[in-house]
């Protein structure tokens, strides 16, 4: 028994031999210059309002354009997409319905709070379109149901702050993964 374990070994030794002569050291800059060569696709969320084009597509842009402001158009924009009146986005983020309109036909931006909340809202439209394969009338139904992952309170009650929304996103995430959502 011993001569086996012994032939074992020089055998194995003889592939781990073999192993060391075909391999060779990592070579950190020609990996480098392999991955140049490839595109990576970034997704880039874009918010389309009073004729411009809003997009980034990592925070630090995102920040950038909640900086800046977007146009009062935008909740309108906004308001489309989830199937609702303009009325309730402006109860969802807070501005009185006279000043949406004064605030609008003057082609004013909203501030950086307001800006951030619709911005958020937006990423959440296509994040929950895409959990739901772009089918736009489950997804609207699903937001007016009452959903036990958030308390027992529909999606689009919770759209009103950022923790909302972001409780909204997790109970989308928990649903694409098949978890109870």
């Amino acid at each position: 028994m011993n001569n086996k374990i012994i032939v074992s070994l020089q055998q194995n030794s003889c592939v781990m031999e073999k192993i060391k002569q075909n391999t060779e050291p990592f070579d950190t800059k020609r990996s480098i210059r392999n991955a140049s060569g490839k595109v990576i696709s970034i997704k880039r969320s874009t918010l389309s309002s009073d004729g411009k084009e809003y997009s980034w597509s990592n925070k630090m842009e995102r920040v950038g354009v909640i900086r800046s402001g977007i146009p009062y158009d935008s909740i309108e924009v906004i308001s489309r997409r989830l199937n609702n009146p303009v009325k309730s986005m402006l109860a969802i983020v807070g501005i009185p319905q006279t000043t949406y309109n004064k605030k609008k036909s003057e082609h004013l931006l909203l501030d950086s709070r307001d800006s951030e909340l619709v911005i958020l809202i937006n990423e959440l439209i296509d994040y929950g379109l895409e959990v739901f394969n772009n089918e736009e009338e489950k997804f609207q139904r699903w937001l007016k149901k009452p959903n036990l992952s958030i308390g027992g309170s529909t999606p689009e009650n919770m759209l009103d702050t950022v923790t909302g929304i972001n409780e909204v996103k997790f109970s989308l995430n928990r649903l694409e993964h098949g978890n109870l959502a």
